[in-house]
């Protein structure tokens, strides 16, 4: 288990992080999402001893992440770290000695992940000769070269082509699949809802909505769609609307596209009566609930879009 408790973070009058707290299981990937300024970076770079926070205390396994639990921790920085002129192997073998493997087996781990990712044909290679999306994978390799206990990446998925994406997908699913807890930050939602158990959306230095997508979407609020030939406006005369100025149950419209319109209902209102309501004023082409994307649901939480049914 990886827990993240309380995290405070100030720069001068500027509190950065706010109380960030999280927990992340063994065979867990986490995605830890947010704009630029949220915290992200901050708040990961704490995980790992790099910066220090004012409050709050990170642990592995219940440990407190000293040097020595640092150690064993996979991180993977934005802004990558590499030596530009080493060679591929040479430069990995260098980091897996670094977090205490000998030179033997640092070498074969070395050989390993280069293959793993697909870079075994330029293990002698400068990392300043490989395209921006190969420095990737060979930052993502000097993350796992020491067979870490636990993983944090800053952006692992930048500047990745397709393919480099699914193979690198695939090895974070294989190392949580043999208990190591993963988070990783990634602008790219249709990819954090596609391969992340749970996901953390952090705003002003809070995490603002937790769960996985299915829970998430639960929390913005229940919603439906209606296609049907009848015009909006004739049917939702029958039905409560909700504004941002009023309370209590109803419904509000959400997007309307064709002879297709989706509601979102608020304050527990019974389903049943949309239905009703359209069923009176004619035909009825199709009614299911709807399932916010982890766009919508980002879009939400990072915007403070007031919860209407929470009113």
């Amino acid at each position: 288990m990886f827990e993240v408790a309380g995290l405070v973070k100030r720069y001068g009058d500027r509190e950065v992080l706010r109380g960030v707290s999280l927990r992340v299981a063994g065979s867990e990937l986490y995605g830890y999402v947010g704009g630029n300024g949220a915290g992200k970076t901050t708040s990961m770079r704490i995980m790992l001893g790099v910066a220090r926070a004012d409050a709050g205390t990170v642990t592995l396994h219940g440990i407190p992440v000293d040097d020595e639990v640092r150690a064993s921790i996979g991180y993977m920085p934005e802004e990558r770290g590499l030596y530009p002129k080493m060679t591929l192997v040479s430069q990995l073998t260098h980091f897996a000695v670094l977090h205490g493997i000998g030179r033997v087996p640092a070498r074969q781990a070395a050989e390993y992940w280069l293959d793993r990712l697909g870079l075994a044909d330029r293990r002698e290679s400068a990392l300043e000769s490989l395209s921006l999306g190969n420095q990737q994978r060979v930052q993502l390799a000097a993350a796992l070269v020491h067979e870490p206990a636990a993983l944090v990446l800053d952006e692992p998925f930048s500047g990745l082509d397709p393919q480099a994406v699914d193979v690198i997908a695939e090895v974070l699913r294989e190392e949580a699949d043999r208990g190591v807890p993963v988070v990783f930050s990634s602008h790219q939602l249709d990819l954090v809802e596609r391969l992340c158990d749970r996901i953390g959306i952090l705003r002003d230095g809070r995490i603002v909505a937790e769960g996985t997508v299915a829970e998430l979407g639960e929390k913005v609020g229940t919603q439906l769609v209606v296609r049907t030939p009848t015009p909006a406006t004739e049917w939702l005369q029958a039905l409560p609307v909700v504004t941002d100025d009023t309370t209590g149950a109803g419904v509000s419209v959400e997007d309307t596209t064709g002879s297709e319109t989706r509601l979102r209902l608020h304050g527990g209102f019974d389903a049943q009566r949309v239905l009703d309501a359209v069923r009176q004023r004619g035909r009825v082409d199709a009614f299911f609930p709807w399932r916010p994307s982890l766009h919508e649901i980002y879009s939400d939480a990072v915007t403070g879009r007031p919860r209407l049914e929470d009113s």
